[in-house]
């Protein structure tokens, strides 16, 4: 007698849904692309799925194509605190240099580097304090959440800070 064993089970079904998919229809062939495999396999097999395959749906962030960030300063003093909104490519938004705030981020923006990681753990940073300044930048860059925070507490952090001047406000002291 013949012996079914769940690799041959296996096999079959593979081949049955394979030949659903290219198999011709009464209409033409089944578009398995645009319907789903699960109808295809259904009109073949003379089964009813379980569970309909189509793709995910799009996620409202993978819709936004612009680039936008919310920027919240704290303790920089007068007109620089504040929260202020960036819209780059296109420009627009709250902030009061909107090009030049998108300008430092591209500057900063590079194939396979975050431009708002954090400062590497264990660098050597001197232990210059820039004030009690703190910003928070929320939003998406290049199709990429950002959730980032900055201070001014030693010399990596004040680096950090200067490298999105002006998206931060510019609080380098000033020449003499």
């Amino acid at each position: 007698m013949f012996q079914v064993t769940p690799l041959r089970r296996l096999a079959v079904a593979a081949s049955a849904a394979c030949a659903a998919v290219v198999a011709p229809s009464a209409t033409g062939p089944v578009p398995a692309y645009a319907t789903g495999t699960a109808e295809a396999v259904t009109a073949v097999a003379g089964v009813t799925p379980l569970v309909p395959l189509s793709p995910p749906p799009v996620r409202e962030e993978d819709r936004v194509s612009v680039d936008h960030l919310t920027v919240t300063v704290r303790h920089a003093g007068g007109r620089a605190d504040g929260t202020f909104e960036v819209y780059c490519h296109p420009g627009g938004g709250s902030h009061p240099d909107v090009g030049s705030a998108c300008s430092a981020v591209d500057r900063n923006t590079r194939w396979g580097r975050d431009a708002f990681a954090p400062a590497p753990d264990g660098d050597i940073c001197t232990m210059r304090y820039g004030g009690p300044a703190t910003a928070h930048v929320t939003g998406r860059w290049a199709g990429r959440p950002v959730d980032a925070t900055y201070d001014r507490s030693n010399g990596c952090q004040i680096e950090r800070w200067d490298r999105l001047v002006p998206l931060l406000p510019d609080l380098r002291p000033a020449a003499r």
